[in-house]
């Protein structure tokens, strides 16, 4: 990228100025390369002169002058001037961001992927819901915000695998089990109540339902108190089955799907995980349970582990499912897209990997806040289906899956949403979606219309773009292996819409400013239709990244 580029020009500016005595034998600092926000202080700017001015021993600006000199000019970089009160500006050649066209056209739906990760194995784990009922409305952030992001690292080089954890073996499926068998049971005319503490969604008389349809009244004897592992079992299966479904309509598919109960079964990956813990010290018998000293690695208090019953706390589980996750499948790097709901859990299962003897380090836990809806003025609290909890299946069917996706996404994950139903309706400019969308689809009735007109235009000479709109359309363009970059490694998907909404900006600017389709300019057309055709595949490489469809027509 240009900015690596940048980077090898300062450090060999620098290190002529101390060859030749007009900078004293230093120590560089980390070059920071950014974009300054105004478009006079050029593409890019450093402000090492600033940063290194006290070491030096020199005043910032006559720093900033000493290096700028000693740049050595690439093709790319037409300027590098100083700047006060420390920094140095860099100018890209126009003819040399003309050229891009045709490295964007080259490159097609690759345009964008970079070498950070080195192929490093990573596991993005994401909703991971409790199969208890179908999906909420708010998990169709976490949804987004993982599935994008684990996009994103692919794109950036990494080897990623996508994981949801199926919770089927704690507290709350004995819950659901319990709920399960009473619905069951009414369906063959008991008079039975279901558990205070169970689950009374409409959802759960049809899961019932299907129970009987498969195995008929061979459960009918069972009593609350012990729901057979079958129908409990099966039960899940039959909840899992919908939220597979809702996370397909929304453009969500894993790679792997794991069950809770698998930590217990098999090679038992519970018991090594304790093991490992209770060899290094960490497990400590009082009060009758079993405790993780967590406070021997700073955390306020210790955490159970089991029970003084002997069962296992959801705790001990999570420890071991991430014991398997980093000894057992050897995931260099793991990142937990969880819930605000979980956000006390997260230093302690930190903790928890360090006593396993991993890093810290290589665990990263993404916590993403409350969504809530409204549908222009209105505040949406009740669900049509539900009674009480707005379905992501409901969401998906009022706007869309694309819709859905880029507005779960427009947000950081650390602030709190607020998801207007009608504006993702909209079929305008002020809804975002339909704009970046229309874009694509302006660009595809663009080319086909000047395949008619025009014809071919691949041997179009892009030398010939000089017009500030073509420039500004092609700088936007090249900003997207940057923002890979920076979003694979500050895991924040979440500048994508925003810079999918900036390039279809910079493309409507091009489209009115720049006439592309002139008889009496053959020769520019060509070049001005090239461009547009980049701008497309570059906007398709954002929208799939996002999951989204790139549609030709709207």
């Amino acid at each position: 990228m240009i900015r690596d580029d940048l980077t090898g020009m300062i450090e060999a500016a620098a290190q002529a100025a101390m060859d030749a005595g007009d900078l004293p034998q230093v120590v560089l600092p980390e070059i920071v390369i950014e974009r300054p926000s105004r478009p006079e202080h050029g593409d890019y700017a450093t402000n090492l002169p600033l940063r290194l001015a006290r070491t030096a021993r020199a005043n910032p600006l006559d720093l900033a002058k000493t290096l700028a000199a000693r740049i050595t000019l690439s093709g790319a970089v037409s300027a590098a001037e100083a700047a006060a009160p420390g920094f140095i500006n860099f100018r890209l050649s126009e003819s040399w961001l003309a050229q891009q066209v045709d490295v964007i056209i080259a490159a097609g739906p690759l345009f964008g992927n970079v070498p950070l990760g080195k192929g490093e194995r990573v596991q993005v784990e994401f909703v991971s819901a409790n199969p208890t009922g179908p999906l909420t409305a708010g998990n169709g952030r976490g949804a987004a915000i993982g599935s994008v992001l684990a996009s994103v690292l692919e794109a950036a080089g990494y080897d990623v695998e996508r994981e949801y954890l199926v919770n089927d073996a704690g507290t709350q499926t004995e819950v659901f089990g319990r709920t399960l068998l009473a619905r069951y049971l009414q369906l063959f005319g008991n008079e039975i109540e279901i558990p205070a503490d169970g689950y009374p969604g409409e959802y759960m008389i049809d899961v019932a339902k299907k129970i009987r349809d498969e195995f008929g009244d061979r459960f009918a004897g069972a009593t609350l108190d012990a729901p057979p592992s079958e129908l409990v079992l099966r039960g899940v299966d039959l909840i899992v089955e919908r939220i597979e479904d809702d996370l397909l309509r929304l453009g969500v598919k894993y790679d792997k799907w794991y069950r809770e109960r698998w930590v217990y079964q098999d090679e038992n990956v519970y018991d090594a995980a304790m093991k490992a813990l209770r060899a290094k010290g960490y497990l400590v018998e009082k009060e009758g349970a079993l405790w993780f000293a967590s406070s021997e690695l700073g955390e306020d208090k210790d955490n159970v582990v089991v029970r003084s019953t002997g069962r296992p706390t959801y705790f001990a589980s999570d420890i071991a499912y991430h014991y398997d996750k980093f000894v057992t499948r050897g995931f260099d790097r793991v990142i937990d897209v969880w819930g605000a709901d979980h956000q006390g859990h997260v230093s302690r299962m930190k903790a928890a990997v360090t006593a396993l003897g991993v890093d810290p380090g290589r665990l990263d836990i993404l916590i993403y806040q409350l969504v809530s809806f409204r549908r222009g003025d209105e505040v949406v609290r009740l669900s049509k289906r539900s009674g009480n909890i707005v379905l992501i299946r409901d969401i998906i069917e009022e706007v869309g899956a694309d819709a859905a996706r880029f507005f779960f996404l427009s947000r950081s994950a650390d602030s709190q949403m607020e998801f207007d139903l009608e504006l993702a309706k909209r079929q305008s400019s002020e809804n975002p979606v339909y704009y970046v969308q229309y874009a694509h689809a302006r660009i595809a009735a663009l080319l086909e219309n000047a395949a008619e007109k025009i014809g071919r235009y691949d041997d179009a000479d892009v030398s010939l773009l000089r017009h500030p709109a073509e420039l500004e359309l092609v700088r936007r363009m090249l900003q997207l292996p940057e923002l890979i970059v920076l979003m694979a490694k500050a895991h924040e998907p979440h500048h994508l819409p925003h810079y999918a909404g900036e390039l279809a900006t910079a493309f409507h600017a091009f489209y009115t400013e720049c006439r592309i389709i002139d008889a009496d300019e053959i020769a520019l057309s060509k070049a001005r239709l090239k461009l547009a055709a980049a701008a497309k595949v570059v906007l398709a490489r954002a929208l799939t990244l996002m999951g989204m469809s790139t549609p030709e027509r709207m």
